[in-house]
């Protein structure tokens, strides 16, 4: 393997970090906390428990969801894009590096970030709230088999994005309803039975209760099954990433 060509391309993606350390830390944990003193003031005052579980501290692992996911997406997609508008892919392409050596610089510095970020969400929400968590090794498996996927997952969006508009949509548009939606604040048992079954076709439910589990050992969906979708999605971002250079699509061209 090539470790200086991945390290090069590791430790550039992870100083562009340090450049705007306002806008990729100082922003995400202004934001938490406004939705911790927002919901806590004006939804945990009615609405005490979840399951058993403070309302504060129920929405926790959501928010870090919605962190990581916002933050690795847009890492990944973002990292890739930029040598696409500059031109400089092709030197990348043509340099003595593999492809899986390029996914392991870029994907790998965006995971990081997305982890290092959502460490700081975790610490700023146990300032809000009491936070537990009853299974710390499967935390950990979650918070980095998650990180590594939606990485991959926006890699392959700064691919297919000809413009910065395609390269926001996900990240602005579909990501956030998504984690909405997809249990962060509520219990799916709190709706009709209908939604409830709309809900189990939303993929973030699964990785929002299979987080959650491993705080409180509650959740919406079996723990096994929530695993199992983060491992089949991030087998799908593999698959589909090793066509795109396969083919060279909208890389070559």
């Amino acid at each position: 393997m090539n470790i200086e060509g991945v390290r090069a391309i590791y430790l550039f993606e992870m100083a562009r970090m340090r450049r705007t350390l306002l806008q990729s830390v100082v922003s995400p944990v202004i934001t938490t906390s406004l939705y911790f003193i927002v919901f806590g003031a004006a939804i945990g005052s009615r609405m005490q428990e979840v399951d058993g579980i403070s309302y504060g501290a129920f929405i926790a692992p959501g928010l870090i969801m919605l962190t990581l996911l916002n933050q690795c997406i847009g890492n990944g997609s973002f990292g890739i894009y930029f040598p696409k508008f500059t031109g400089t892919i092709y030197e990348i392409l043509s340099s003595p590096i593999s492809t899986a050596e390029i996914l392991i610089g870029y994907v790998g510095a965006a995971a990081t970030k997305g982890l290092i970020v959502g460490t700081i969400i975790l610490l700023t929400a146990s300032a809000f709230v009491d936070i537990s968590i009853a299974h710390p090794f499967l935390m950990a498996l979650f918070f980095v088999l998650t990180a590594v996927t939606f990485s991959l997952f926006g890699f392959m969006i700064g691919i297919w994005a000809k413009d910065f508009e395609q390269l926001n949509i996900f990240p602005m548009l579909v990501i956030p309803p998504l984690v909405f939606l997809g249990g962060s604040f509520y219990s799916i048992n709190m709706l009709p039975p209908f939604w409830q079954t709309v809900s189990h076709f939303n993929p973030v439910l699964y990785l929002v209760s299979g987080f959650r589990w491993s705080f409180y050992e509650i959740a919406d969906v079996n723990p096994a099954v929530s695993l199992a979708i983060v491992v089949g999605f991030l087998v799908a971002c593999l698959s589909v990433t090793a066509w795109i250079f396969k083919t060279g699509y909208k890389l070559k061209s």
